[in-house]
């Protein structure tokens, strides 16, 4: 990268050419120009070394942005959408000075202190009610106004802990205050993201520039948390609603970054007015809860019956003082627009100062002066719904201008107002500023809106040096929302001086050294178990449609070995990747849709989304590298349009994906921590390939066997090797079913499965300790020890398939012990404590 003094005549010459081709919008702020058309010198220094690289530099550094974003899985999802979406970056950098980033923060924290003492009076003393500082109306009109919060006590004395603020600057320049965000302020986790991909396709720049590091401010938010707790070493749990969470990506990448664990409203139970996390080790206490799911569904007992994503109970836990959440339930009713219209006059009486970052201009229809006001500039200002985000009887719009209405429009929304003015507010038409936008090789501006975020420590509030930005293509855009058109871009406030590179690693003596935790939620435990079967079931069947479509185009081989074939497709219809008609069609149609048909719920392709879907639960315990491969093995078999493959490339196909199966079994054996996480996976890959292996040997070596059909065998079980250079004669029923059941030194044989989950269950902790085996033990042991006494030459179809139901018993006993069983799950006993 050259430097900025280096940038020389072309850099020169080039940015002169993108500034005068920059039209800022007329009447708006922009970023990079100044009100006299100047380029601001922060930025200059920045794009003048952007512009000193070659094109093609400069296009292979964006390119390498976008291609980290797709290996990181970094994703996120649009409302009314099923599937996720690749996380849109811009490739440009927001830049703030740090002089005005001074003048940002404390306007920020002046906020956040505001609302804090709003909470604190609204759910205690109620003196601003009472003394008509704010109608009552403008709290309990909202949704997120929790009752049974009045007279809790918060813990640590504080109702936020992480406060966000949406800001755009003005016409006059200044910065203004959009929207509030108390309830769970999202975007913290994206906007570290953004800073990791930017940064590191630009890693020279970042460094000249002085960019503030984000570290410091989550190492006050996680010892913030941390403070909450009652305990020296709290255990905090991030609340997640699941995997279709529109920000599930972020709250897992935030309990990866930050070391807490992600759980789900099944994980936890409420006892003695405590919260647990339901583990394979029985309840353990959680301390500290970091909620991501809106207030009115964290509590089905108390809050919305309906809700299928809560702790029943949470509320009594928090009223005993069992549990601290982050926020407190109830800080939402802040983000009402209702309050933006008195903000300005409680920040006079609660702290004795004016705004420091004034809201947009707010007047709440809930009063008959400002109803009628409203009324009257009804053409030139924004409606918007006072508590809720979709304007009552205008499906699907958040806030409309009146001289943009139809007439029949107008008439029914004043109407709506005069009747039932507590449901709108009117609000100063806002025009968003612009900021670069890199678009085919040019700057354009574009309008954005910056989520700022800042954390309550015990020195005060502390505000992240930088942000969550979006940006819009829309060149009159007035709200900016992750959607179609909108990009997220990194931001950079350049300090002075250099920055102090800083971690999140603390000293070494306030470190206790753990190797193996003892909290592996239950709900983690399935889904890794669930991952392994998956996965075995997709390598099962990729050899099986690898094994049909070569031997399908073999010059080589007999007639008999039309058995096989037909054997081999009828397999497939059995295990539900092929349907019955396509038999009739031959063995290429069924070879194509037993790899990737993602309607047969037994095809590969299938099968890679269901371990996909399984991992995404889990994705906090990933590392990149296995998530980049979970996603090439979907995209190695995913299909072509109307196209169907032929058999050559059938097999090419289906030997990548087997390929990439054992790198992803490669990483788990090498790099994924002996713990109980990797138990629960070995045990799902062991149980499935122990049924898979009992189904081939009755399908392909049962009485009626062939050598041919026992070839085909020894190649699904991968051992053909094995066999040939163990026995110089040919193929026979005998040795074959020796290998590919009870061979205790061939990894594919079915003893060797069950001996590992017998190892792996002997690792896991117990409930009782009277010294009575637990049921997947005891039925471990047995299968083991009888497999281990069997020989070869007594086996028939009836015995091998005993076998394949013991290991169904026994994959079923594990689920019932380890896995969430609803409100009868097993807990530990008082011998066992709970921890």
């Amino acid at each position: 990268m050259s430097s900025f003094a280096s940038s020389g005549t072309f850099g020169s010459r080039r940015l002169e050419a993108w500034t005068r081709n920059y039209t800022p919008l007329s009447g708006t702020p922009d970023e990079f120009l100044d009100a006299d058309g100047r380029s601001r010198p922060h930025w200059r220094h920045m794009l003048l070394t952007l512009a000193a690289l070659d094109p093609s530099e400069m296009q292979q550094r964006f390119a390498s942005a976008d291609r980290r974003i797709r290996n990181r899985g970094l994703s996120y999802r649009v409302p009314g959408e099923k599937d996720e979406r690749v996380w849109p970056i811009s490739h440009m950098p927001l830049l703030i000075t740090e002089f005005e980033w001074r003048r940002i923060a404390e306007g920020v924290a002046q906020r956040a202190e505001l609302l804090e003492r709003v909470l604190a009076d609204v759910y205690g003393r109620g003196q601003l009610v009472t003394e008509a500082a704010i109608p009552a109306a403008a709290i309990t009109g909202s949704m997120d106004y929790v009752a049974a919060m009045r007279g809790v006590k918060p813990p640590g004395g504080r109702w936020l802990r992480l406060y966000a603020v949406d800001i755009g600057r003005g016409p006059d320049g200044s910065w203004w205050a959009l929207g509030d965000r108390a309830q769970a302020p999202s975007g913290c986790g994206y906007a570290l993201e953004n800073r990791l991909v930017v940064s590191q396709a630009f890693p020279d720049l970042y460094s000249q520039l002085n960019v503030e590091r984000l570290a410091p401010f989550f190492r006050a938010l996680g010892a913030g948390l941390t403070s909450s707790g009652q305990r020296a070493e709290p255990r905090i749990g991030i609340l997640s609603p699941g995997p279709m969470s529109l920000t599930y990506y972020e709250q897992a990448y935030l309990a990866r970054y930050l070391g807490f664990l992600l759980v789900e409203g099944d994980d936890l139970v409420m006892r003695d007015g405590r919260i647990f996390v339901r583990t394979i080790a029985g309840l353990k206490r959680c301390d500290v809860i970091w909620r991501h799911i809106d207030a009115d569904w964290c509590d089905p007992l108390e809050l919305n019956a309906s809700s299928h994503i809560g702790v029943p109970g949470l509320l009594e836990a928090i009223r005993q003082g069992g549990v601290a959440i982050e926020n407190m339930l109830g800080t939402g009713m802040v983000e009402s627009r209702a309050m933006l219209a008195f903000l300005p006059t409680l920040a006079r009486r609660l702290l004795g100062q004016d705004l420091l970052m004034p809201n947009i201009a707010t007047w709440w229809c809930g009063q008959p002066d400002e109803r009628e006001r409203v009324l009257d500039d009804f053409d030139e200002i924004s409606i918007a719904a006072a508590f809720n985000n979709e304007l009552p009887g205008l499906v699907g719009r958040t806030s409309v201008i009146g001289q943009e209405l139809s007439r029949n429009e107008r008439a029914s929304l004043r109407d709506a107002i005069r009747t039932r003015g507590v449901d709108f507010v009117g609000q100063e038409i806002v025009r968003l500023s612009t900021t670069p936008q890199w678009v085919e090789d040019r700057l354009e501006p574009r309008p954005f809106v910056l989520r700022v975020y800042c954390t309550a420590t015990t020195d005060g509030w502390r505000v992240m040096p930088g942000g969550f930005c979006r940006i819009s293509d829309q060149s009159d855009a007035r709200a900016v929302s992750m959607g179609d058109g909108v990009e997220s871009a990194d931001v950079w406030v350049l300090a002075e001086h250099p920055v102090e590179v800083s971690t999140l690693l603390p000293s070494p003596e306030r470190v206790r050294i753990t190797r193996l935790l003892g909290n592996l939620p239950s709900r983690a435990a399935d889904n890794l178990f669930w991952f392994g079967r998956y996965l075995e079931r997709a390598e099962a069947t990729l050899r099986v449609v690898r094994c049909l479509s070569a031997r399908s185009v073999d010059p080589d081989a007999p007639m008999r070995g039309r058995q096989s074939l037909e054997q081999l497709m009828g397999l497939l219809v059995g295990w539900g990747a092929v349907d019955a008609p396509s038999l009739a069609k031959g063995a290429a149609t069924a070879s194509n849709q037993g790899l990737h048909d993602g309607a047969q719920y037994g095809s590969a392709l299938s099968l890679a989304r269901s371990a996909r879907k399984a991992a995404s639960v889990i994705r906090e315990r990933l590392t990149l590298q296995t998530w980049e491969l979970i996603g090439r093995l979907e995209s190695a078999i995913s299909p072509t349009p109307e196209r169907r493959f032929p058999a050559g490339q059938i097999v090419d196909l289906a030997d990548e994906a087997l390929t990439i199966i054992a790198a992803l079994s490669g990483l788990f054996d090498e790099n994924f921590n002996r713990g109980a996480g990797w138990v629960f996976y070995v045990m799902g890959r062991c149980v499935e390939r122990g049924v898979n292996t009992c189904r081939l040997l009755r399908q392909f070596a049962g009485s009626s066997a062939t050598e041919h059909t026992l070839g085909v065998m020894l190649d699904l079980i991968d051992s053909q090797i094995t066999y040939s250079s163990r026995y110089l004669v040919g193929v026979a029923l005998a040795p074959v079913r020796d290998m590919a059941l009870l061979d205790p030194f061939n990894p594919r044989s079915v003893v060797f499965q069950v001996s590992r989950i017998d190892e792996g269950i002997s690792t896991l902790p117990v409930l009782n300790r009277d010294g009575i085996l637990e049921e997947p033990k005891r039925l471990a042991t047995l299968l083991r020890a009888e497999l281990t006494a069997e020989q070869a030459e007594t086996l028939n179809e009836s015995s091998i398939l005993s076998v394949e139901h013991r290991l169904l018993a026994l994959a079923n006993a594990i689920a019932a012990r380890y896995f969430l069983q609803g409100a009868g799950q097993a807990r530990a006993e008082k011998v066992t404590g709970l921890a």
